[in-house]
């Protein structure tokens, strides 16, 4: 993503919000729907072995600090899941493959989706991703220790308003997934570790 010109990234940003692309000229401003799904990878460093135990990052730390930068704060907090993905060990490759198979977890995901569209069915939406407002509000209910969680790591992470209402938005859908109707400590905090690079600039 960062060999990307930044202009050209920084363009994402409204139709990542908006789910609509504008475009204004002297005359007249035309919207059009954009609503997708944003893949993209980067590696953690230029030289890509910032974080790989079998070798050693040659990157200086001002080049690695400006290779991150190319992807502003801005665009990154539009983001909601942001995993480090470390190299994997040979092991790990001939491994046996996990007992989760693809047909189970599509089950899952749909027992989900039919979740979400019952509960929004007297709203404008249908998933957990276009919760904003009151609606945010009364679907990701918080107690109090929950709250108290979620803020402590607003605080010490420095989150953004708009990472919360991801955070949120994140812990609703694992809770969904666990077939459950309440936001836990634990679901919050499996979502505040989809923020990788939140993270990374705190730590």
């Amino acid at each position: 993503m960062p060999e990307f010109k930044k202009g050209a990234l920084e363009v994402l940003r409204q139709p990542l919000e908006d789910g609509t692309v504008s475009i204004s000229r002297s005359l007249v401003t035309l919207s059009y729907p954009a609503d997708f799904m944003l893949v993209a990878a980067m590696n953690p460093c230029p030289c890509g072995y910032l974080t790989d135990e079998r070798h050693t990052c040659t990157c200086a730390p001002n080049v690695i600090q400006n290779y991150r930068g190319r992807i502003s704060g801005p665009l990154l907090d539009r983001i909601d899941l942001q995993v480090e993905v470390p190299a994997v060990p040979y092991s790990d490759l001939k491994a046996t493959r996990g007992t989760t198979d693809s047909a189970t977890m599509r089950q899952r995901i749909a027992r989900t989706r039919e979740v979400q569209r019952l509960r929004y069915a007297a709203l404008p939406i249908h998933t957990n991703a276009e919760l904003t407002g009151s609606a945010l509000e009364k679907h990701c209910h918080l107690g109090e220790a929950e709250h108290a969680f979620l803020g402590s790591a607003v605080k010490n992470l420095g989150l953004s308003a708009r990472a919360y209402t991801r955070i949120l938005r994140i812990a609703r859908t694992i809770a969904d997934l666990s077939e459950s109707p309440n936001l836990t400590a634990a679901h919050l905090a499996e979502a505040i570790n989809y923020r990788s690079m939140d993270r990374a600039q705190h730590v």
